[in-house]
C-alpha cells in the first residue's frame, strides 16, 4: 500500500472547517451593468451594503479595453486616436532655427535662475 502526505482521500488540500459562506461567496450582492461604445455589456457585482456613491460610474471594459459607463443610451465615447505619422510629417513639424534658439535661451535662463547665478 502506497501512502503519501497526510491528506485524506477526497478532501481538498488546505480545506478547513470554514465553508464557502464563511468566505463571503454567499453574501448579498448587487449586479451593476456597464456598456462601452461598441455595445459590449459588462456586469460587475458589488456588496449590497455599498453606498451608490462608492460604485464607480466608469470602468475599463474587459471586452474592448474602452471606457464603459452605466448609462446604456450614452456610453463613454471612443478614445480619439491620432493617425500614424511618417517621419516626413514630423520633419515638417520641426521648429525653425529662430524658434529653437529662443527655446534654448529660455531654458538656459530658467536654469540660471534656479541655480542663483
Amino acid at each position: 500500500m502506497a501512502t503519501g502526505g497526510n491528506a485524506i482521500r477526497g478532501t481538498r488540500v488546505g480545506a478547513g472547517p470554514m465553508g464557502e459562506q464563511d468566505h463571503g461567496f454567499h453574501a448579498e450582492r448587487v449586479a451593476v451593468s456597464y456598456w462601452d461604445a461598441l455595445g459590449n455589456e459588462t456586469v460587475r457585482y458589488f456588496a449590497a451594503g455599498v453606498a451608490d456613491e462608492e460604485i464607480p460610474d466608469v470602468i475599463d471594459s474587459p471586452h474592448s479595453g474602452l471606457p464603459a459607463g452605466r448609462d446604456k443610451a450614452n456610453p463613454p465615447a471612443l478614445a480619439k486616436t491620432e493617425p500614424y505619422k511618417t517621419h516626413l510629417a514630423y520633419v515638417k513639424e520641426r521648429r525653425t532655427d529662430e524658434e529653437a534658439s529662443q527655446l534654448l535661451d529660455d531654458a538656459l535662463k530658467q536654469l540660471r535662475e534656479r541655480r542663483g547665478q
